[in-house]
């Protein structure tokens, strides 16, 4: 296990100095332990595989929620969960919400969430990457890959006790004005709306 967090780390540096890419530490990179981490803008699938580079970069342990299909399947599963994949079986009724909570009362880990939750425009954002914040009483990080400046953004955070302390509005509108203040550059352009809530 450990030998695959360090070839990852190798692996993920090398691959991002090739393709010319540089990871921007905003604030303390322990704030990327444990959290939500809100990954955007999300208009095309490169964006996600940067983010997992400049994560493993940084030595980091990142998860995402996908299908247990994947995780489950006999040839590549073990691939799937060893670089973060946690299953769910989106065919149940499933609280999503309760179920993250869960799983950071297991593990230290940032949690990938694309509240667009689609590569196309969208008008809002969904949800539910707040209340898990909130259920599993952990910060809103955010992470974004900004193509103009090749630039891959990650650590800005909003604390918990903020979040608690301020309405939804008050906190998307933070969110909001992050991306306008950085002005950032997505994959397809076309496909972000930075009006967010």
């Amino acid at each position: 296990m450990v030998i695959l967090f360090f070839m990852k780390k190798l692996f993920a540096k090398a691959i991002l100095k090739i393709i010319g890419w540089k990871v921007v530490l905003q604030g303390d990179v322990d704030n990327l332990d444990r959290c939500i981490l809100v990954v955007a803008p999300h208009t095309h699938n490169s964006e996600y595989l940067l983010g997992n580079l400049a994560y493993w970069s940084l030595g980091k342990k990142l998860k995402v929620i996908i299908k247990d299909a994947h995780t489950k399947n006999p040839f590549y599963g073990w691939i799937v969960k060893s670089i973060g994949g946690i299953g769910i079986d989106r065919s149940q009724k499933n609280d999503l919400v309760n179920f993250v909570a869960n799983e950071f009362k297991k593990d230290d880990f940032s949690l990938v969430i694309t509240p667009e939750g689609t590569r196309s425009r969208v008008e809002k954002w969904r949800k539910g990457f707040y209340h898990m914040a909130l259920a599993a009483k952990v910060p809103i990080v955010i992470a974004a890959g900004d193509f103009k400046r090749k630039t891959m953004y990650l650590g800005y955070k909003i604390p918990f006790d903020k979040i608690t302390s301020q309405s939804y509005e008050e906190t998307m509108e933070e969110i909001q004005n992050y991306f306008i203040k950085y002005d950032i550059q997505p994959k397809v352009p076309a496909n972000w709306n930075p009006k967010i809530y």
